[in-house]
This record gives C-alpha cells, sequence and structure tokens, in this order.
C-alpha cells in the first residue's frame, strides 16, 4: 500500500473529490455549532425569553376564518338565516290497549239464588244486549211472583168496592209489579206470569249491555248471593290506549291533542285519537306520567293487551332558532360561525334552549336574520383552529409559517 507525506495533495482524481467532501462536511459541522452557541439564551435570561417551541395544549378558541368558494364546496358548507319560528318536535312513547272502563259492565244479582242453568259459559265470549245468561232458581223470586199474583186479583176483586178499597188494591199492585221489576226479572217474564196466572220456578237472566266477556265468576249449580259478581261484560267498540309519557315530555301535551297509534301487531296500521285525560299522578319508578287516549274499534281488531306506539307533535312558543347542524358543541360551550359583511365566518358563543330533531332554540348570542353555516359547522371549526394553529407557529427558530387565508383549491 502506497502512503504519502502528511499534507501532500493527492495526486489522483478520485482521491481529489474525498478531500473536497470532507472539506464541505467540516464547514457545515463549524457553521452549525457556531449558530447554536450564538442562538442558545444564556441560563440568566432563559427565563425572560418567550417560549417559542412550545405548543400550547390548552383548548383552542375558534376565531374567524376565510375560505374560498372552492373550499366551502369541497367541505360542503351551507348557510341558514336565524329565524324566529315555533318549535315543533315529535314526541313517540309506548303505549298499551286497555278497555275502556266506561264500557266495563259488572253482572251481578240482587237477590240470592241457585244457577239452574249456564248459557254464557267461557270468558271471551260475545254478548248481545238481551241474551240470556243463566236460567235462575230464587225462592225469595218465587214468593215476589205469588205476591204480583195475588195482587192483580185483588184489584179484580176490588172494582165493584169502594173507591178507597179499589185505591188500596191499585197500591199494592203497583208495590209488587214494580219490586219483581227491580229484581231484574225480563219484562217479557213478567208478562208471562200475569199471562199463566201461575208463577215460574226459574226466571232467566239477560245481560243488560253488548260485549265481550273478560271475567266470569260463575259455574252451574253454584249458589249465588246478592251483590256477587258473576261476569264483567266490556264493550270493545272503543278502546283506550295508556301510554307513558316521559317527565320531560309531560309539559308537551295537553288534552284534545291529536295522536298517531302505530301496532306492532298490526303492521303498516295506524289509528288516529285523541288525548282525552293526563292522569295526576307520576311513576316514581319509571318517572313517566300515564295519558289515555281513545281509539275507535271497529271490527274489534284492538285487542286489549297489545302494544302500541303513540306519536303526536309538539308545539311550542315562537323563538329565535336554527338548525340543529349550525351548533357545535365542545361540552364547556356551543358556538355558531356567522357569515360577516367581508365573507369571513367568525365563531360566536351562544346559549342553547330546547332542541328539536331538525332545530335549536338560541336564548343569547344571535339575533334574527343573521346568517350561520348550516352544515360543515365542524370543518370550518377545524380550518379555523388549524390557521390559528399555524399562526402561532410562525416565530418558532427555523420556521417562517404564518396564518393566511385559504387559498386552496378545491
Amino acid at each position: 500500500m502506497n502512503t504519502m507525506p502528511f499534507g501532500q495533495r493527492p495526486a489522483t482524481a478520485g482521491a481529489r473529490v474525498m478531500w473536497i467532501g470532507a472539506a464541505i462536511v467540516a464547514v457545515v459541522l463549524t457553521v452549525g455549532t457556531v449558530s447554536y452557541f450564538t442562538r442558545r439564551p444564556s441560563a440568566g435570561n432563559a427565563a425572560a425569553m418567550p417560549n417559542t417551541t412550545r405548543m400550547d395544549t390548552g383548548p383552542q378558541v375558534a376565531r374567524s376564518v376565510h375560505l374560498s368558494n372552492g373550499d366551502q364546496e369541497r367541505i360542503g358548507v351551507t348557510f341558514a338565516t336565524a329565524q324566529i319560528l315555533p318549535l315543533q318536535r315529535e314526541i313517540r312513547t309506548v303505549a298499551q290497549v286497555v278497555y275502556d272502563e266506561t264500557r266495563v259492565t259488572a253482572i251481578a244479582l240482587k237477590v240470592d239464588g241457585w244457577v239452574e242453568r249456564l248459557d254464557v259459559s267461557a270468558p271471551g265470549e260475545a254478548v248481545h244486549k238481551g241474551d240470556r245468561l243463566f236460567l235462575l232458581y230464587s225462592p225469595m223470586l218465587v214468593t215476589a211472583q205469588q205476591e204480583l199474583l195475588l195482587a192483580k186479583r185483588l184489584v179484580s176483586d176490588a172494582a165493584d168496592g169502594t173507591a178507597s178499597t179499589r185505591a188500596n188494591a191499585d197500591a199494592l199492585y203497583a208495590a209488587a209489579y214494580r219490586r219483581i221489576q227491580q229484581w231484574d226479572v225480563p219484562q217479557s217474564e213478567i208478562d208471562g206470569i200475569l199471562r199463566d196466572g201461575a208463577s215460574h220456578r226459574t226466571v232467566p237472566m239477560l245481560a243488560q249491555v253488548a260485549g265481550v266477556v273478560i271475567e266470569k265468576n260463575i259455574v252451574q249449580g253454584q249458589r249465588i248471593m246478592a251483590g256477587e259478581t258473576l261476569y264483567r261484560i266490556a264493550d270493545l267498540d272503543r278502546v283506550w290506549l295508556d301510554g307513558e309519557v316521559f317527565g320531560a315530555d309531560i309539559a308537551a301535551v295537553h288534552v284534545g291533542q291529536e295522536v298517531t297509534a302505530e301496532f306492532p301487531a298490526l303492521p303498516g296500521t295506524s289509528r288516529q285519537g285523541r288525548i282525552s285525560f293526563i292522569y295526576p299522578t307520576f311513576d316514581a319508578e319509571t318517572r313517566t306520567a300515564h295519558v289515555r287516549v281513545e281509539l275507535a274499534n271497529p271490527g274489534l281488531v284492538l285487542k286489549p293487551g297489545m302494544y302500541a306506539t303513540i306519536r303526536f307533535v309538539s308545539t311550542g312558543k315562537a323563538t329565535l332558532t336554527v338548525p340543529r347542524s349550525a351548533v357545535l358543541t365542545t361540552g364547556e360551550r356551543s358556538l355558531v360561525f356567522v357569515r360577516d359583511t367581508d365573507g369571513r365566518f367568525v365563531a360566536r358563543d351562544v346559549v342553547t334552549g330546547e332542541a328539536t330533531d331538525e332545530r335549536m332554540e338560541i336564548l343569547h348570542g344571535l339575533k334574527a336574520g343573521e346568517v350561520v353555516v348550516a352544515s360543515g359547522t365542524f370543518l370550518v371549526d377545524a380550518e379555523s383552529n388549524l390557521d390559528k394553529a399555524l399562526g402561532g407557529m410562525g416565530n418558532m427558530p427555523g420556521m417562517d409559517v404564518k396564518a393566511a387565508p385559504s387559498q386552496r383549491k378545491p
């Protein structure tokens, strides 16, 4: 291997290139070292100099931002005007079909007796007014029939007597007739007793109303007491929906409000009704209030026990509103971007109130007629914070970045 004395230049071209590269590297390192020690703050004034290399990690406060028309189209920015409108929101809740309690009748006797024959023997049977429910044997009714027949004979015997005698006979007959009527003996049965001139051992008990038997507490041969409920019959031509409304929505409910009801058991079927009653009590466990909706039930399609979903629209007072998508909520505050006269978007803190699925009430921070960003609010906020972040980096060592209006092409 050939050696060369120190300080002697190489004879070949390749060697010369190597020496030139080494010299350039040495110069760069020297300049960098001098620059570092020149720029580095001394220990005495380090605290006094602003820390320009540490970025603020706190919450970024949105400010105004300018977007070109192309940028607006690119991120899908649309606009809306703050308007004074009544807030309308749809309330949905669950309900259950129940009997109309005003159309439920209890069948009970006013006398004691025994069931000789049972004609309506099972719950769920439909009955019409005047249908026979059962045959009753009652010693009290047999005695009442005999008294009626005796009073009738007295009227006949007193026909040739004095006026006082005839009046007393008529009074006895009227009392006996009225008593047997008040024990719910059918009129046709009373007429038959008077026509036959003899008492009947059993008397038919007829349905006083039409409907469906929802409860039966009687069997054939049973001894029954006066006042004992034998049947409960419900007229299902009209039913109730018993619905639950959450406490936050109860202020939006009022009697007479129109309701649409849908039933999972009847797909594609909906019924219209109105709220007829709001219960004065509140369920502490479910935190709901009960409302009652009346519905017509032609064909008896709606059956008690069915579940339903009820919907109704609540209309509040007229107030300042914007589209719900225009409000950006960060958890600590709510803001909207207002389009300024020079085309910039200025972040504005607002105080919000009630909200629907589409619009939100603005209590403070905005005026009617101002134009706000309706969609793309989040992206506009991101552009605003990006511009601020870039502007803050402009004074960092080695950085020459300044926040400028966005000029990106779509």
